[in-house]
C-alpha cells in the first residue's frame, strides 16, 4: 500500500474537517451566546454554557455560578438553564418544585413568558446579526468604488495593455461613461473583443490606449463542489478558448457554457504567462433568480470579474449595515424559495445538503482565502438561525409556537402534549438530517 501516496489527501481531509468545525464553532457560540445574554439579562440564571457535547475537557465556573465548558465534540452547542433536565430545555420537575418562588423566577420555565420568548429568540437572532455584521465589515474594508471610474490595480491578462494605475475612464469604444453604479449598462453595450479602444485622463493629458475588455474571462471565484474545483482551475486564471473557439469576454465563455448540454468542454487556460489544457463537463445546478425563483443552467462553476480594480472610498458605518442586511434578507429569501421549489419538485432535492457537504464548502471555501472563509461563515450563519427558526418542537421556533400558544391560551401545552410533540420534532429532524446525509453521499 502506498502510505506517502495517501498524506496528501490525508491533509486535505484534515484541513477540510478543520474549517468545517472552526466555522461550525464560531456559529454555534453566537448563536449559544444569543441565548445566554438575554436570558441573563431577562433574569434567568444559565447553568452550564457548553461548546460541544460528550465529554468534557476544559471548564471553568464564574461568579455568577454558570459553569463555562468546552467539550469533546465540537458539533454544536447548549445553554442550560436553571430548571431545564437537559440541553433541549425540558423541565425537570422535581427541581421546580423544590424551588422557592423567587428561585423559581429565575429559571427558564419559571420565568414570564416575555422572558422565555425573548430568550429562545435570541439565538436565532443573534447569528442574523452575527451575518449582518461580517457582510458589513467585508464591504467597509473593500470599500465601495468611487465615481470617477479610476483604475487602481490591473489584472494581468494575456492581451495588448496600455492602462496604467491611475488612470481616469472617460470612454471605452466611443462610448462615455456613466456613473460608476450605472457601468453595467456600459459593458452591455461594448464589442464582444478582447482588445477595446479606452479614452483616459492620465495626468493633464487625455489619451487613447488600447486595454482589455473590462468583463474578460478570468477567474474571480470558484463555486465549491464544482467542475472547475474539480480540475483545479485557480483564481486569476485566464479562459482563452473552449473547444478551440475563441472566448473573449466572460460572457461568450457563459453562452458556450450554457448552449453545452453538459458535454465535455476543453478549455485552453492561460495561468502565469503559460497555456494548460484542461477538460470538464458542466453540471446542472439550480440558480436564484431576482424574481425569487430559480433557473436551472449548465455551469463549470467560476465567477467572473473586472480586469480592473478601480479605486474605492468608504461607504460608511450605515450604508455598510444596510449592505449587510441587504445580503442577509437575499439569504434568508433564497433559502426559503429553494426549499419550497425543492418540497413541490421544482428544482432537484440534492440542493439540500448534510454535514458531510457543508464540511466539503468551507474547506473549498478556506482554500480561496481567509476573506472568503468568513463570508462563508455568515452566510452559513443565516442558514443556521433561519433553520433554527422552523416551527418544529426541538427548534427554537417550535418553542416560540409553544410561547405563541401560551399567550393566546393563558396556558402552556400541557407537559404529555410537548412530550408527545418534542418526540414528532426529533424524528422530523433527524429524518432531514439522514436525507441531507443521504444527499451528500449520492449526489
Amino acid at each position: 500500500m502506498d502510505t506517502i501516496g495517501l498524506i496528501p489527501s490525508f491533509g486535505g481531509l484534515l484541513y477540510t474537517v478543520a474549517a468545517f468545525v472552526i466555522a461550525l464553532l464560531i456559529i454555534v457560540a453566537i448563536h449559544e451566546f444569543g441565548h445566554y445574554i438575554v436570558g441573563r439579562w431577562s433574569g434567568i440564571h444559565a447553568e452550564v454554557f457548553s461548546l460541544g457535547f460528550g465529554p468534557v475537557i476544559w471548564s471553568r465556573v464564574d461568579k455568577r455560578g454558570t459553569r463555562w465548558q468546552i467539550a469533546a465534540l465540537p458539533f454544536g452547542g447548549f445553554v442550560k438553564f436553571l430548571g431545564d433536565a437537559n440541553a433541549a430545555s425540558g423541565k425537570d420537575e422535581g427541581a421546580l418544585h423544590s424551588m422557592a418562588e423567587g428561585e423559581r423566577r429565575r429559571s427558564m420555565h419559571g420565568a414570564p413568558l416575555w422572558a422565555r420568548a425573548a430568550t429562545v429568540a435570541a439565538g436565532p437572532a443573534f447569528n442574523f446579526m452575527l451575518s449582518i455584521l461580517v457582510f458589513a465589515a467585508i464591504i467597509g474594508w473593500r470599500g465601495t468604488a468611487s465615481d470617477p471610474l479610476t483604475i487602481a490595480q490591473i489584472l494581468p491578462v494575456p492581451v495588448e495593455q496600455g492602462l496604467q494605475v491611475g488612470d481616469e475612464v472617460l470612454a471605452i469604444s466611443g462610448i462615455e461613461m456613466p456613473k460608476i453604479e450605472e457601468f453595467g449598462s456600459v459593458v452591455d453595450q461594448l464589442p464582444g473583443d478582447a482588445v477595446l479602444e479606452y479614452t483616459v485622463r492620465r495626468g493633464d493629458a487625455v489619451l487613447m490606449v488600447p486595454g482589455p475588455h473590462p468583463y474578460p474571462p478570468i477567474i474571480s471565484a470558484l463555486t465549491p463542489g464544482s467542475a472547475a474545483m474539480d480540475i483545479d482551475l485557480r483564481v486569476g486564471d485566464v479562459i482563452e478558448s473552449v473547444d478551440g473557439v475563441a472566448v473573449p469576454t466572460f460572457a461568450g465563455l457563459r453562452e458556450i457554457v450554457g448552449a453545452s448540454d453538459g458535454k465535455p468542454l476543453l478549455l485552453k487556460v492561460w495561468r502565469d504567462n503559460e497555456v494548460m489544457d484542461f477538460t470538464l463537463a458542466p453540471r446542472r445546478m439550480d440558480i436564484p433568480d431576482a424574481d425569487g425563483g430559480f433557473e436551472t443552467r449548465w455551469l463549470i462553476g467560476i465567477t467572473g470579474g473586472m480586469v480592473f480594480v478601480p479605486q474605492t472610498e468608504s461607504p460608511g458605518i450605515l450604508k455598510a449595515i444596510g449592505y449587510g442586511a441587504e445580503q442577509t434578507y437575499f439569504i434568508i429569501k433564497s433559502s426559503i424559495s429553494g426549499l419550497t421549489h425543492v418540497i413541490s419538485g421544482a428544482i432537484s432535492s440534492c440542493n439540500i445538503r448534510g454535514p458531510i457537504g457543508i464540511a466539503q464548502t468551507s474547506g473549498e471555501i478556506a482554500s480561496q482565502g481567509l476573506t472568503s472563509f468568513i463570508w462563508f461563515i455568515a452566510v452559513l450563519s443565516t442558514a443556521v438561525g433561519l433553520l433554527n427558526l422552523f416551527p418544529v418542537p426541538v427548534l427554537d421556533g417550535g418553542h416560540l409556537v409553544f410561547h405563541a400558544y401560551e399567550a393566546v391560551f393563558r396556558k402552556p401545552p400541557s407537559d404529555a402534549a410537548l412530550r408527545v410533540l418534542m418526540s414528532i420534532g426529533m424524528a422530523l429532524l433527524l429524518t432531514l438530517m439522514g436525507f441531507a446525509l443521504w444527499n451528500d453521499l449520492t449526489c
